[in-house]
């Protein structure tokens, strides 16, 4: 049943996308106008996780939301699945998401993201990928937008230890803004080249860190602080948790 589930939820997003042809011609047509391009890319977000809920049955909860704060800040993340790539579309509207080039590949979706615009990165290209992020990080705040980053780089098991990836210490330093450590468990029901499970992610934002640590201050706290919490949900098997459901 699990593989049917996963199966049809598959369907779901490929005739649920397939819909956003149309508002992307007229997009285009207008020119690409940004704000009402984010606000479509946030409705399609909200049909996936609504099919995900219905068909699935994966839902997911919110923990320490007050420590987001109400002006632009640096939201820092683990990177379990493909789960909170498009959650965070929804859970915090308007941000600007750190993401690679390869996403832009995604048919129709990858349209939206480069117009919302998301701060888009050639890894491969190591200095002017940093350059691109820092810049349009910038670009992003002065414009209202809080930025994501998953300082990982690529999708990591639950049971792995947190280990960031060169860069997200400069971007601390250079937007100098508070940042919110986030843990998410969505590896326990949607790990990579597995069908999707049913259960509940847990999406926990822990306490804000202040700007203006040494970058070996900042890695090391904010490493520890969601490695920690991820301790809760290492070693267990995929449940439900008791919270109240957003």
């Amino acid at each position: 049943m699990t593989r049917i589930r996963s199966y049809l939820f598959n369907a779901y997003w490929a005739i649920w996308t397939a819909l956003f042809l149309v508002p992307l011609g007229l997009f285009a047509l207008a020119g690409a106008p940004t704000r009402p391009i984010r606000a479509v890319t946030r409705l399609w977000a909200r049909g996936i996780l609504a099919g995900l809920r219905h068909i699935v049955g994966l839902d997911y909860v919110e923990e320490g939301r007050e420590h987001i704060p109400s002006q632009p800040c640096l939201i820092v993340a683990n990177h379990q699945s493909a789960w909170e790539t498009l959650a965070f579309l929804v859970l915090v509207p308007d941000v600007a998401i750190v993401a690679k080039r390869e996403l832009l590949a995604i048919p129709v979706v990858g349209w939206f993201l480069r117009r919302s615009p998301m701060i888009v990165i050639d890894r491969t290209n190591g200095t002017q990928a940093l350059r691109t992020m820092i810049d349009m990080g910038r670009e992003a705040v002065a414009a209202g937008r809080s930025v994501l980053i998953f300082p990982e780089g690529t999708r990591g098991s639950i049971s792995d230890p947190l280990q960031f990836k060169r860069g997200v210490e400069l971007l601390y330093g250079r937007l100098d803004l508070p940042v919110v450590p986030v843990a998410v468990n969505s590896g326990l029901f949607w790990p990579g080249g597995s069908a999707l499970q049913a259960g509940t992610v847990v999406v926990s934002y822990l306490a804000a860190v202040r700007p203006g640590l040494s970058a070996g201050e900042f890695l090391a706290g904010t490493e520890r602080a969601i490695d920690q919490e991820l301790n809760r949900w290492r070693h267990v098997s995929p449940v439900i948790p008791e919270a109240v459901v957003s």
